[in-house]
C-alpha cells in the first residue's frame, strides 16, 4: 500500500495552542517551586536523621 504525499501520520500536523503563555509560565513556576521545596524537605530530613544518629542514647 502506498501513502500519498502530504498525509503524514502521527504528530506531523499543525500544532494548536491550547494555553496562553502566562498560564504556561505560571504552571512552570509552580512546578519549579514544588520541586525546590521537595528538595529542601528531603535535605532537611536527611540532615535531621544524621544529627539524631550522632547523638548518644540517653538512658
Amino acid at each position: 500500500m502506498i501513502r500519498s504525499l502530504g498525509t503524514g501520520g502521527g504528530f506531523d500536523g499543525r500544532v494548536a495552542r491550547v494555553a496562553s503563555a502566562r498560564l504556561t509560565n505560571a504552571v512552570v513556576a509552580a512546578l519549579a517551586f514544588g520541586a525546590f521545596s521537595l528538595c529542601l524537605t528531603v535535605a532537611f530530613t536527611v540532615m535531621s536523621i544524621k544529627v539524631a544518629m550522632a547523638m548518644p542514647i540517653a538512658g
